[in-house]
């Protein structure tokens, strides 16, 4: 390990020939020594000498990147070429390992500038890592923290100075990190040091002297500088595709995925690269880390690579045992390719159940609301995760911005589910809307109102503003406009209002706005289902004409099965209209109607059976799980008779010849 000393700091190069070494000292002066593979000290000496201000400057330009000024008056930097013979005594070491942990200790540049000024030797690796570790605690997303702390301090000038000067002696790895680092501290791309930086890594790579880490390294720092259309990308590129995948290791892995994502988009470009990539990763799944997890889930979700499910299952399947570790973004990255992958994984589900609750405080409200979405898009009823959300809600909602709002409230109502704090939540949302309505944006606030009513929370103080015709205005001015989505939430809150809230007597929607049905989507009428009830149905009434299907009502909604009784409660046929006393609206509900591994119906389900009642009809729910064991058409016709005739005891239903 390193001794500390005020006299000297030497500085080497990790990688670089046996005959050939790069030793800096740092004191009042700087001195550049290349020799031996170890630090010496020197007898015979070349020097030429340059010099650069006490105080170094600095000035914002163009995309405020940090112009640096090294001048000299007081201090001297002395470049010595031969170093004749040496011995190491003067000189300790500090192994690297020990000096990354350290250095990874440190969370100030402060404390990073005492601990090298207090070095007496070290690599060109371990100065470069130096850089990187200050430019992650002192760079924020609005730039620089501190200005003058980093670029004033002589630590941080005599570390520029040298790469400046001795970049044709860095290794790979030393020149390319400090690149990235000094890219992220905003340092001017024209400026000298890293114009030489780039110089010698473009050098290199026409030379083919990079390793795909490298490579990797270098394509990065070019895309922050000039973006997806540098040429020099496509050569690196070239340099990339005739490596050996097969001896790629994780990391270098997640670097080209990365790489990928950025420059190819759409991944057609170097799809078979993408499909090598794709079958070497699938044999490291099991070695990935977090956050190397997440980073290829989303590239392959960039990349549009659907085909590699073999792939994606895998990274589903490892990602279980990674949910208590993974960062807000990193979750929600697996979340976004669960999602766009179709993927499903029950253990997955569980895992999210013992650590959302767990961590509900902790997690952004923007993780939050992708796992709600996650689970309202699945159709996932996880009371636990509900509970959580709501409790986390009713706490911190101040705070949320309106989508995260909507994010956290709407699978409520989609999944058809009140929490045992449902009171209180939803008088923490009407208090928020009562004080920024205005902040959301307007489909945000149907979508929002509209999931309330699916459970029987009546937003009627909000419905004046709502069917108001300059908001209806804002509506259709904004994507998606007016379309029929949009228009049947409307129509649905309206007919609310008129059904469930006679009391309510402000603006009605005009017509014009009002859909003359609500959209059947095919996936929720489950077909097999439906034609096993028919034909149950005909066994039980035994003409067809007694009973009708996929009924339009005058009232939006579209009945599964209808059928007609007189005052006598005689079967009248489906066609006639006339001496009609009850109806009879059969919901024939498949498994897409309720929520997954759940009898728990759905929002949209449960407000049309309840609407149906309201409107006059005998709702008769027909659930999948009541019918699935029937085998034959009598045992679904007893069934059915039980379920539609309960105070009929004869065999078969009365129908009126």
């Amino acid at each position: 390990m390193a001794l500390i000393s005020r006299k000297s700091f030497q500085f080497y190069s990790s990688s670089t020939p046996a005959s050939r070494s790069i030793l800096i000292t740092l004191s009042k002066r700087l001195s550049f020594i290349s020799g031996q593979r170890k630090p010496q000290s020197c007898s015979s000496v070349a020097m030429r000498t340059l010099c650069f201000k006490d105080k170094s400057q600095y000035m914002l330009c163009r995309k405020n990147h940090v112009q640096l000024w090294l001048q000299s008056l007081n201090e001297t930097v002395c470049l010595c070429g031969d170093t004749g013979s040496c011995t190491k005594s003067n000189n300790v070491w500090m192994d690297e390992q020990l000096f990354f942990k350290k250095l990874n200790s440190l969370c100030t540049s402060k404390e990073i500038f005492d601990f090298l000024s207090s070095l007496e030797v070290m690599s060109d690796t371990m100065a470069s890592g130096a850089l990187q570790r200050i430019s992650e605690v002192e760079v924020d997303h609005n730039g620089l923290k501190n200005p003058e702390g980093v670029l004033d301090n002589k630590v941080f000038r005599a570390l520029c100075f040298q790469f400046e000067l001795e970049s044709s002696k860095l290794s790979n790895t030393g020149l390319l990190n400090a690149l990235q680092a000094l890219i992220k501290l905003r340092i001017d791309p024209q400026s000298t040091l890293m114009a030489r930086l780039l110089s010698e890594g473009e050098e290199r790579l026409g030379k083919g002297q990079l390793t795909v880490k490298n490579l990797c390294a270098l394509g990065e720092s070019l895309l922050e500088l000039e973006g997806p259309s540098c040429a020099t990308l496509q050569q690196i590129m070239n340099h990339i595709q005739e490596k050996d995948i097969e001896k790629w290791s994780p990391r270098e892995i997640v670097m080209v995925y990365k790489m990928l994502q950025v420059i190819v988009r759409e991944g057609k470009q170097y799809q078979d690269l993408l499909n090598r990539l794709n079958s070497a990763t699938l044999t490291t799944v099991s070695q990935l880390s977090p956050e190397s997890t997440s980073i290829i889930l989303n590239s392959l979700v960039v990349l549009h690579q659907t085909r590699a499910v073999p792939l994606v299952t895998a990274l589903c399947k490892h990602s279980v045992k990674h949910i208590p570790y993974f960062t807000d973004d990193e979750l929600v990255n697996v979340l976004e390719a669960f999602l766009y992958f179709g993927h499903g994984e029950q253990i997955f589900t569980e895992a999210l159940e013992t650590h959302v609750p767990k961590s509900i405080f902790t997690l952004h409200p923007q993780t939050v609301s992708k796992v709600m979405q996650y689970c309202c898009r699945k159709m996932i009823l996880s009371k636990p995760i509900f509970d959580a959300v709501a409790e986390s809600f009713i706490a911190d909602a101040d705070r949320f911005t309106t989508d995260q709002i909507a994010g956290y409230i709407i699978p409520f109502g989609t999944l058809n589910y009140q929490p045992p704090s449902a009171s209180s939540l939803f008088r923490k949302l009407e208090t928020i809307l009562h004080t920024h309505l205005n902040r959301f944006q307007p489909h945000t606030l149907v979508n929002l109102l509209h999931s309330c009513v699916l459970i029987q929370r009546y937003p009627v103080n909000f419905l004046p503003k709502i069917f108001s015709p300059y908001f209806l205005q804002q509506l259709q001015a904004q994507p998606p406009g007016l379309d029929r989505i949009v228009m049947s939430q409307l129509t649905q809150l309206f007919l609310t209002v008129t059904l469930e809230c006679p009391f309510y007597e402000g603006p009605k929607l005009l017509p014009k706005y009002q859909v003359k049905a609500f959209p059947v989507p095919h996936s929720s009428l489950d077909v097999h289902l439906l034609r096993r009830v028919k034909t149950g149905l005909l066994y039980l009434l035994k003409k067809r004409i007694y009973f009708a299907s996929e009924v339009s009502t005058s009232y939006f909604y579209t009945v599964d099965i209808e059928i007609k009784l007189d005052e006598e409660g005689f079967v009248l046929p489906a066609a006639q209209c006339e001496e009609v006393h009850r109806r009879i609206a059969l919901c024939v509900d498949g498994q897409n109607r309720f929520c997954v591994n759940s009898h728990n119906l759905l929002g949209k389900e449960a407000i049309k059976q309840r609407h149906l009642q309201l409107l006059g009809y005998e709702v008769v729910q027909i659930p999948f799980f009541e019918i699935e064991s029937l085998q034959n058409s009598k045992k679904m016709a007893e069934y059915l008779h039980k379920k539609i005739f309960p105070h009929n005891t004869d065999s078969a239903a009365d129908t009126e010849e």
